[in-house]
């Protein structure tokens, strides 16, 4: 492929195969770009009806005022849809957007192979396929590279640009450079289970799925917890409910079994038996949650109001959870100090203490009442409760009153590792520092794919750094403990990076 002008008129023919909602987003977002488009679909007729969706949108975004009427029309005279594949031989990039089966793949591009110039560069839309696979039965795998676009494509940034084992250096720079022109974000990642955004955001999936299994707490207030006091958009029984839980389930299938069954990465009873039953999300009118016309969504659990106390005693310092001292304060609850420990003593002398991946049952020191990790503890909504079974319904109820008097709101969950939000983020920082040290991708596009692409609050390396990696290594040995199947285990880069930040202290 020749080199794409990166100005305002591209004279480069993009052709994409596969006209399904995927292959449209992809081929808006070249037209709108100004390449001249080639669809083609083995479907008869896809191709035309393609077409006509296309402009149906841009259409729409006229009628908004986002895409001058002008505008819209160059771009639909330079959109070509194709009854043969032949039709495709004057394309410097193909980039195909069919059924995610190898064979299938495989099949198009040596198809493609013999249709199209050597200069051709060849992309994969694929999500969960192994580029090095897709590239195997080519004549030039070199000239292969991924483009995983997410959907809708023409509204999310992020593209991930994934190199085979065979992908050519200057193909992936080449394929890099087009998305960047065209106004995506593109990350750069090697050709690994998940690639980036699919093998790190499992955790966020399968830790909730966990905890329901577990009798922790029921989807609405996991949700609630997460969205509240994590910092996520979406929570993930509700975000798996519009993916779809029959595509959710077979993502994280894919990538367990690519990774050879790695207990890190295994999938959730809970959601193969919502698929099996057909509750597939709100595309089949129930998932998680009843979609269906009049249902009403359950509400978290939340805590009645409670008195708070006057006072409370602050052992030693809170470490990520130290914001909470001042709130404390600013809210009129006097704080006596002792120089040793890391927790909260209430009137009555239970401890109050942040999760640290183990129960607050197993406490051997007092009586202990856990809470949960928030992204930011003085604009976080809602905190999490886990009481010891030893703990009093008193003393339950003097801390869901002091967290009230912070303008909280208080979910009280069962007593399990690491709570919700706590396990779900040490996972995520293990999974990204083991990515990055893995060289899947560097540290700066694994923050920026999770930002952009599933609209994390921060990125996971990020957010572990702000965490201090020993906290997070710690809260995963104690999960570990409580757990020991290596799910939890914490990676030989969090344990490199902990003990390189111990020495600097």
């Amino acid at each position: 492929m020749t080199a794409i002008d990166r100005g305002p008129a591209y004279t480069s023919t993009v052709a994409v195969i596969g006209t399904g909602t995927m292959g449209q987003g992809i081929a808006q977002v070249a037209l709108v770009a100004g390449h001249p488009v080639r669809l083609y679909d083995a479907a008869p007729g896809r191709a035309c009806q393609a077409v006509e969706a296309i402009a149906a949108r841009l259409g729409r975004l006229v009628d908004k005022g986002r895409l001058p009427a002008a505008d819209r029309d160059a771009a639909l005279g330079r959109l070509t849809p194709v009854a043969a594949i032949e039709d495709l031989a004057d394309a410097d990039l193909a980039i195909e957007a069919i059924l995610e089966e190898l064979g299938a793949k495989q099949q198009l591009f040596t198809a493609l192979e013999s249709v199209v110039s050597d200069r051709c560069l060849l992309a994969t839309n694929t999500s969960s396929l192994s580029v090095t696979a897709v590239a195997g039965a080519l004549r030039l795998p070199g000239r292969l590279v991924g483009l995983h676009f997410f959907n809708p494509a023409p509204l999310l940034p992020l593209v991930e640009v994934v190199r085979g084992a065979a992908t050519d250096e200057d193909a992936a720079d080449r394929a890099y450079d087009t998305v960047a022109a065209w106004g995506k974000t593109p990350v750069r990642c090697s050709d690994t289970p998940g690639f980036i955004v699919n093998r790190l955001a499992r955790p966020f999936y399968a830790e909730a799925f966990r905890v329901l299994e577990e009798r922790a707490a029921e989807p609405a207030t996991i949700d609630a917890v997460l969205r509240e006091s994590g910092g996520f958009r979406m929570g993930p029984f509700e975000l798996t409910d519009l993916i779809g839980q029959d595509v959710n389930e077979a993502v994280t299938r894919s990538v367990w079994e690519a990774f050879f069954h790695d207990p890190k990465f295994t999938p959730s009873l809970a959601q193969r038996q919502l698929v099996d039953s057909g509750r597939h999300g709100r595309k089949s009118g129930h998932g998680w949650f009843d979609h269906t016309e009049g249902a009403q969504r359950p509400a978290p659990h939340t805590a009645e109001p409670c008195e708070a106390p006057e006072k409370v005693v602050l052992h030693g310092d809170l470490g990520p959870a130290a914001a909470l001292v001042e709130l404390i304060e600013e809210a009129g609850i006097t704080v006596a100090r002792e120089p040793t420990g890391g927790h909260l003593a209430l009137p009555d002398g239970t401890r109050l203490s942040l999760t640290d991946g183990s129960p607050a049952t197993t406490d051997p020191s007092a009586v202990t009442i856990r809470f949960d990790l928030a992204l930011d503890y003085r604009t976080a909504g809602r905190i999490a409760l886990a009481p010891s079974e030893a703990a009093s319904p008193e003393s339950v109820r003097t801390a869901i009153g002091l967290f009230q008097a912070l303008g909280k709101e208080v979910s009280v969950t069962r007593d399990v590792p690491g709570m919700i939000v706590a396990r779900t983020v040490a996972m995520l920082v293990d999974f990204a520092l083991d990515a990055a040290a893995r060289e899947v991708a560097s540290p700066e596009d694994i923050d920026t794919a999770m930002r952009s692409g599933v609209n994390y609050p921060r990125g996971p390396v990020q957010w572990g750094d702000d965490l201090g990696a020993r906290w997070v290594r710690d809260t995963l040995r104690n999960l570990h403990d409580s757990c020991p199947t290596g799910r939890y285990a914490p990676s030989q880069a969090l344990v490199r990076r902990a003990a390189v930040q111990e020495k600097l202290l």
